[in-house]
């Protein structure tokens, strides 16, 4: 079995940013108007008024600040709280297909090999754009790609669960290197008018090639990586093409992403924590001696808590690498976000551990060592 490597990383962030106060300016105008429209209701106790939000309320429950988005105008609209996104011909590059080729060319650059060599592409994310022709395939045809391609969707664990699909198509002789993207447009599945959640996302795209350890001259030895997936649904987002089969006038809030946030803290955590200690150690690897993490990028207090479990002490200062204060949960993206700002530092022989964990639930542990 041959052994693979991380050898490269790219990332593409979106032009435009939101921060905490002009999301919370329109937040609480669309608050006045509903409440105002609602008074006769909301007096006689058949609507509930709706509470305004605060920049600090989000940083505390989040450590959220800002945030990039594709389309920000729309957002910022209190009469439509959402991107505004032209439809594409089926002759244009797609969207997301677009966000994920502009990371993957960086992710080549900096591999600088003969794009030629990457023999599978996977589109790993937690929202496609539609659901075939896939996208993977689509962004394999921009970039001049061989081999075969596909989609995956494990939402917030995808990243994770392509870098081992990767890691065993490299071991297993079905491709000499691979390339796993990952574009989000979580803007476009977020309910901005839900005060526990408005805040939440953002936009981004990153990408991974992995590759045969035997061809690579430097990147991240791939010591092991483990997946875990469990029922749960206290994450979940029921868009689907069946949708368009449902009675008339049925509420559609659903059908954007929805959450129980103290049960998946309750849950997840400790979930995750068990799934690195018994990865470390089932592969040697004594987690207190890691010299980076790299999680998910879901929540501060969730990160923080994963981190000290995980070290078996208080982290210090960039040893638990946090980005959500400037990109926000960006589902599949986040850890590798966090791998790719925050790896180039680390000296050779050191170790560190890639983790993501998400809807499903679901969870992968990816350890990685520095050539």
């Amino acid at each position: 079995m041959r052994s693979a490597v991380i050898a490269a990383t790219g990332l593409y962030t979106p032009p435009e940013s939101i921060s905490n106060d002009e999301l919370v300016e329109a937040f609480n105008a669309y608050v006045e108007r509903f409440n105002a429209d609602n008074a006769g209701a909301i007096a006689e106790g058949s609507v509930a008024a709706l509470q305004p939000s605060s920049a600090e309320f989000i940083e505390k429950a989040s450590g959220i600040k800002s945030r990039y988005v594709m389309q920000k105008s729309g957002i910022l609209d209190p009469a439509v709280m959402r991107p505004v996104i032209p439809e594409r011909s089926n002759e244009e590059l797609s969207l997301l297909a677009e966000m994920a080729v502009k990371a993957a060319e960086e992710a080549l650059a900096r591999w600088g090999k003969p794009r030629e060599r990457i023999g599978a592409v996977l589109c790993a994310a937690s929202n496609m754009q539609r659901s075939y022709p896939a996208m993977a395939i689509e962004v394999q045809a921009a970039l001049g790609l061989h081999g075969f391609a596909f989609d995956m969707n494990v939402a917030c664990s995808s990243a994770t669960f392509g870098i081992k699909t990767a890691t065993d198509y490299v071991a297993t002789g079905t491709a000499d290197a691979v390339l796993i993207v990952n574009p989000e447009i979580c803007s476009g599945h977020l309910n901005f008018r839900d005060r526990d959640s408005h805040f939440i996302f953002g936009d981004v795209a990153t990408a991974v090639i992995v590759e045969r350890g035997d061809e690579a001259a430097s990147g991240w030895d791939i010591l092991g990586a483990r997946l875990k997936t469990q029922f749960s649904n206290n994450i979940r987002n029921n868009s689907g093409f069946l949708n368009r089969a449902w009675p008339e006038g049925r509420d559609l809030t659903d059908k954007l992403f929805v959450q129980q946030g103290r049960k998946v803290f309750k849950e997840v955590v400790p979930m995750v924590s068990a799934l690195i200690a018994e990865h470390a150690a089932d592969i040697g690897i004594d987690t207190h001696r890691l010299k980076r993490l790299w999680l998910h990028q879901a929540n501060i207090n969730m990160n923080h808590l994963i981190g000290q479990r995980v070290l078996g002490r208080e982290p210090q200062t960039g040893e638990n690498v946090i980005i959500l204060d400037e990109y926000a949960n960006t589902s599949s993206a986040g850890s590798i976000i966090a791998f790719h700002k925050h790896s180039d530092d680390l000296a050779p022989d050191d170790t560190g551990l890639i983790c993501s964990f998400g809807a499903g639930y679901s969870a992968g542990t990816v350890f990685v060592r520095k050539r």
